[in-house]
Parts: structure tokens; C-alpha cells; sequence
């Protein structure tokens, strides 16, 4: 796993190699997982006594996104680079990501697990296990149209919109969603040993038993305080309160805060009856496979 600062590494079996994804659909708890798996590394590893800084939430989590990492396979600004070049090219940055890393390398990711213009955008040949969020899209519209900045209802049909991709900045490349069923399916339809899954509503609900199983995942074996420890390091509200006092990186410009409410179940003051139908109408399968949709 990647070293910190201070040289410090996540606990981790050193013969083990390869990326481990931290993956979701966006605004689906990607980043408090990040943050869960910092504040265990940091307990683990005794160098710190107090809540992990937000803003160096990469210090153990790399990003397979900047733009610079793909430049020097390209030979040009990545915004002048065409996405069948960036495609071609994504296999061999995520390579390099885990042959640069001694262990495990965490990367964090909204990519879909699909193929890209003939070349994966996750590349398994170097993956050693992934980390899967999946959290109800009735939800997900509402906090995703604030990170957005934009209307709801255009929120609604651009997770309904297959094949959907970001843009090409001047600092990351492109991330290919697809629509939320699409993403959701293409990362849990097929079981594997390697890729545990969990949801979102579990995190705030058992809290305790849900982030035990992905810290035994990771074979890390925190005993009950440090697990509890962490579990509070990251709250929801550890989090917000962070953000109010120092701001955070990811915060796009587009919203107002980045840890807006961290609650499940807003969809039912929130939705109107046309935005839950449309909704269930486009993603009830995948909804019911996890619990979201029931005869009820």
C-alpha cells in the first residue's frame, strides 16, 4: 500500500500485490470509506491520535484519474488527446499504479467494471480485490443533483443514461458511469471471492458488523475499541464538522457542501410520486436485488 508522509504504511500482508478498488457510483459512500480506512490505518499504526485530516484522504488512496499519470503515454495534454487514446492507455497507467506500489495499492474509482472502446476500464490483470458501495438511487439522485448542481429531474434521467461518461479536464481524464444499474450490475452480478460488497444503508445502520467485514476483508484485524475508534473518526458528522472548519478538496464549486446530510430514507420527504416512479421504472431490478424495492 501506498507509504504516507511520515513513511508510515497501512497494515497489509506484504505478499500481496495489486489494486485493491474502492469503487461505487458517485455520492454513494465512496469517500466515507475512504475515510473509515484512514482512520483504521492511522489507529493500526499508532502515528496519530486524533481524526484523519480530510484533506489527505489520498495519503493511503491513490486516484487513477490525473491527468498526468496518462501525459507521458500520450505525449500531449490529455484535454487534446482523443478517449480512444485515454481508453488504450488506462490499462497500462493502472499497471504502472500497482507495480509502483510495494503491497496493496488502494484506488479509488467511479468507474464502471466494463469495457471501454475495446479496453477495460478496470484492469483485472492487475487487480487483486475491490471494495464495492452500493447505496439506494432514490437517495443518490437527491444527494448527486446537489454535487451536481443541477435539477433534480435532470439528475434522474442522466442516471438513467446508459454508456455515460465525465469529461476530460485539464487535471483527469474521463470516468465511463454508465447509468446506475448499469454500474451496479456490472460490479455485482458476477460474484467473486475478491470483491466484497456493501451497503450504504448498512454503514449508518450496523455500523459495528458492517465495517468489521470489510476491515476482515482487508485482512486487518483491529480488535473492538480500535474498530469502534475508527468508526467515530469517520462519522458522518466527524466529517461534516471538518468540512465547516477547514473545507474539504473534493467539494466540487458546484455545491455547497460535499458531507450534506449522510442520512437514508430522504427520498420519501424529498421525491415526488413521478420522480420514485421513474426511478424504480428504470433501475427496479438492481433496486430489488438489494433490498430497495420490496412487494410493498
Amino acid at each position: 500500500m501506498p507509504a504516507s508522509a511520515d513513511g508510515a504504511t497501512p497494515p497489509s500482508p506484504d505478499t500481496v500485490n495489486g489494486i485493491v478498488w474502492v469503487a461505487s457510483y458517485p455520492k454513494s459512500g465512496n469517500t466515507w470509506i475512504r475515510a473509515f480506512l484512514h482512520n483504521l490505518f492511522d489507529i493500526l499504526n499508532g502515528v496519530q491520535t486524533k481524526e484523519h485530516d480530510i484533506n489527505a484522504i489520498n495519503e493511503f488512496t491513490a486516484w487513477d484519474l490525473a491527468a498526468s499519470r496518462y501525459e507521458r503515454h500520450l505525449g500531449k495534454p490529455a484535454k487534446r488527446a482523443t478517449r480512444a487514446e485515454i481508453a488504450a492507455a488506462r490499462p497500462i497507467v493502472q499497471a504502472e499504479m500497482a507495480d509502483q506500489t510495494q503491497g496493496l495499492a488502494l484506488v479509488k474509482t467511479h468507474h464502471a467494471l466494463v469495457m471501454d472502446r475495446g479496453f477495460p476500464a478496470i484492469n483485472l490483470k492487475v487487480t487483486s480485490g475491490a471494495i464495492y458501495v452500493v447505496r439506494n438511487p432514490l437517495d443518490v439522485a437527491i444527494s448527486f443533483s446537489h454535487h451536481m448542481g443541477i435539477d433534480l429531474d435532470d439528475t434522474i434521467e442522466r442516471m438513467a443514461l446508459p454508456n455515460t461518461e465525465t469529461a476530460v479536464t485539464d487535471t483527469s481524464v474521463y470516468e465511463v458511469y454508465g447509468s446506475w444499474s448499469e454500474h451496479v450490475r456490472s460490479w455485482t452480478e458476477r460474484p467473486q471471492r475478491a470483491f466484497h460488497v456493501l451497503r450504504y444503508e448498512d454503514m449508518l445502520a450496523s455500523p459495528v458488523v458492517t465495517f468489521g467485514a470489510l476491515a476482515r476483508h482487508l485482512l486487518l484485524t483491529p480488535n473492538a475499541v480500535q474498530l469502534i475508534e475508527a468508526i467515530d473518526r469517520s462519522s458522518f458528522r466527524a466529517l461534516q464538522r471538518q468540512e465547516a472548519k477547514s473545507g474539504f478538496r473534493e467539494k466540487p464549486d458546484t455545491a455547497d457542501t460535499f458531507f450534506r446530510v449522510g442520512k437514508a430514507g430522504q427520498w420519501k420527504d424529498v421525491l415526488t410520486r413521478r420522480q420514485i416512479r421513474r426511478i424504480v421504472e428504470t433501475h427496479g431490478e438492481q433496486m430489488r436485488r438489494f433490498g430497495y424495492l420490496t412487494d410493498d
